[in-house]
C-alpha cells in the first residue's frame, strides 16, 4: 500500500523557511481553513496568541504531485550535517556543461533568495552526472541536481 508523505523541517523561522522553499519549489503556502480568508485570522479565531502564530508553516505541490512539506518552530540551531536530505532536480536528462550550466543558473536564483553555496562536484562519467550542494538560509543541505 503506497502512503502520502510528509517532509518536516525543524526551524527557527517556519514562516520564512517556508516561503524559501515555496520559491525554490514552486509550491504554495497551505491555503487556511475553510471560511477564514488568512491563516492570520484564523489563528486569532481559533484563540492561538500572536507570539505562537509562527509555530508552523506548510507547503504543498500546487499540483498535488509532490509530499507536503512542514515546518515547526524548535528552540536550538541546526549543529550537524543532515542525514537525509533534498536533491532539487533542476537539470534531469542534461549532461556534461549544459546540465553545469543549469544547475548554476539555478544556484544563482537561489541564493539570491538566501540559500548559501557549499561545494560544486564535477561530472564524473559514467555515473557521477555533477551537483551543487547548498544550504537553506537555515543551513540545512541540499543539492541541486
Amino acid at each position: 500500500m503506497a502512503r502520502d508523505i510528509q517532509i518536516t523541517f525543524d526551524a527557527g523561522d517556519p514562516a520564512a523557511l517556508s516561503a524559501f522553499w515555496a520559491e525554490a519549489l514552486g509550491y504554495q503556502l497551505q491555503p487556511p481553513p475553510g471560511g477564514f480568508e488568512s491563516w492570520d485570522q484564523a489563528l486569532e479565531a481559533m484563540g492561538v496568541p500572536p507570539e505562537r502564530r509562527n509555530d508552523a508553516s506548510a507547503l504543498s505541490d500546487p499540483e498535488g504531485v509532490g509530499p507536503r512539506l512542514f515546518f515547526q518552530r524548535v528552540p536550538e540551531g541546526k549543529t550537524a550535517k543532515n542525514r537525509v536530505h533534498l536533491d532539487v532536480r533542476v537539470a534531469p536528462g542534461l549532461e556534461g556543461d549544459a546540465r553545469m550550466a543549469a544547475l548554476e543558473q539555478e544556484a544563482q536564483r537561489l541564493g539570491a533568495l538566501g540559500a548559501k553555496r557549499l561545494e560544486r562536484h564535477e561530472p564524473q562519467p559514467p555515473l557521477g552526472y555533477g551537483h551543487i550542494v547548498m544550504a537553506d538560509p537555515e543551513g540545512n543541505e541540499f543539492c541541486l541536481d
